[in-house]
């Protein structure tokens, strides 16, 4: 039955289709729909899938060589699950009509099957492009959030157990947090919070289930290893640092000064945080690395992405170098530990986007971003958004450890997620898929 399943609910999906073929025109009669946004916006979305396939090469060059295909594939299959996922029913159940008014989940039938997507129909909050893109705008952002937790228990996950806590990630971790954070009755919206491209929803929710997941799943037989293909991490984080400027310049919604700030922060923290991760190794005795730079500058690219379009150019280049430090000692804290996430991605990017998301409550200015009804930040004397951004904070960090560790029990109990010490010895490559490098 475990194997029937999965191609049975694909049929589902189908039926689905030519039962709902969401012909339906839109009922808006107005439309304020722009050229320019709009292929601003297409670009995005392309850059922003691309970042999926940045990271099967980032985390694929730091695993063992008998386990390189099996960790891209992770990345790579989410892809194709979230996509069918998002069409049927994850784009309305994040962006829907708010179920009861409490600001947490959407309702399905809103946007089920794409309904509503024909014609000009857009979304309040970007109504200068099409519905349906917009729709697929955060598609990316979905599928890029499940797969940045692989790395934590990289080397020993059953496949087919993955894909089935891939699927309750999206709907119960994922889906919740998008719509709390960017849904206009959302409870994190209405209360302020600031989260320009994902810092909360994105990386915040995968490393605290990185977290969860390492220590749900244990440490390998042999934790230690030599990265397979270090070339492989300098191609994956150069697609990731190109990609980026779509996750946080689109998010800007259109082709404008906003649009602008946000890829201009963006990468500057990134250059920031890469030369701090860099030069903080070298301060400690440590040679200067290929591995440490890259892995620096997507630090820089996590922290800046809840503040991309709120801080300065100035401000992403402390946010930047904050976060490498930061991340470098808790990276440092954990190999002193028995916990064995593999690629360190709590460290990375569960650190990284808490420091993010801690200091757009520091340097966040109404000037840069007139959308910012929340306040400035601490550096600008007010303490409000400082203290939003901390209580949300903890609330999303023990919903998403809490919430992913009982979704890690529950896939357990239908389908064990670890592989036995025969087939991890093999490696997931051989043992998994029947494939070699």
């Amino acid at each position: 039955m475990k194997k029937v399943l999965p191609f049975l609910l694909l049929i589902v999906a189908v039926v689905l289709g030519l039962a709902f073929p969401s012909v339906e025109p839109s009922a808006v009669t107005e439309s304020k729909l722009d050229t320019g946004d709009t292929a601003w916006l297409l670009v995005s979305t392309a850059l922003v899938l691309l970042m999926t396939p940045g990271l099967a090469f980032f985390y694929g060059g730091m695993v063992r060589k008998k386990n390189v295909i099996s960790t891209m594939l992770q990345s790579f299959i989410c892809m194709g699950l979230i996509t069918v996922l998002w069409v049927v029913f994850g784009f309305s159940l994040a962006f829907g009509e708010d179920v009861g008014g409490m600001g947490i989940i959407g309702n399905p039938s809103t946007f089920f099957m794409m309904k509503g997507m024909v014609g000009n129909a857009s979304w309040s909050l970007m109504p200068t492009v099409p519905l349906v893109l917009f729709a697929m705008f955060q598609l990316k952002f979905a599928v890029i959030t499940p797969a940045l937790i692989t790395g934590a228990f990289a080397e020993r996950i059953r496949f087919n157990s993955y894909l089935l806590f891939l699927c309750l990630f999206m709907i119960f971790i994922y889906v919740p947090l998008a719509h709390a954070t960017w849904h206009p009755d959302g409870i994190f919206f209405k209360k302020g919070v600031l989260d320009f491209a994902g810092g909360t929803v994105v990386h915040m929710s995968a490393g605290w289930a990185a977290l969860a997941s390492a220590i749900f799943l244990k440490s390998r037989t042999a934790p230690e290893h030599t990265p397979a293909r270090i070339s492989y991490v300098i191609l994956g984080t150069g697609l990731l640092w190109f990609g980026w400027f779509g996750f946080n310049a689109g998010s800007a919604g259109g082709a404008g000064p906003l649009a602008a700030t946000a890829l201009a922060t963006t990468t500057t923290a990134s250059a920031a945080a890469a030369m701090a991760w860099v030069f903080f190794d070298m301060f400690r005795g440590k040679k200067p690395s290929a591995v440490g730079a890259c892995i620096g500058a997507v630090v820089g690219l996590v922290a800046i992405t809840p503040a991309a379009g709120f801080v300065t150019v100035p401000h992403s280049l402390v946010i930047g170098t904050v976060a490498a430090v930061v991340s470098n000692l808790v990276v440092i804290w954990r190999t002193r530990t028995n916990l064995d996430d593999t690629l360190d991605v709590f460290p990375c990017h569960g650190v990284g986007g808490m420091v993010g998301m801690l200091l757009t409550g520091v340097f966040a200015s109404q000037t840069v971003n007139a959308g910012n009804t929340t306040g400035n930040g601490l550096y600008y004397g007010e303490s409000g958004l400082f203290i939003i951004h901390l209580v949300t904070l903890v609330a999303v960090s023990v919903f998403a450890f809490v919430g992913s560790y009982i979704l890690l029990l529950v896939t357990n109990m239908i389908s064990p997620l670890r592989v036995s010490p025969e087939d991890e010895a093999l490696g997931l490559d051989a043992s998994q898929h029947d494939e070699e490098l």
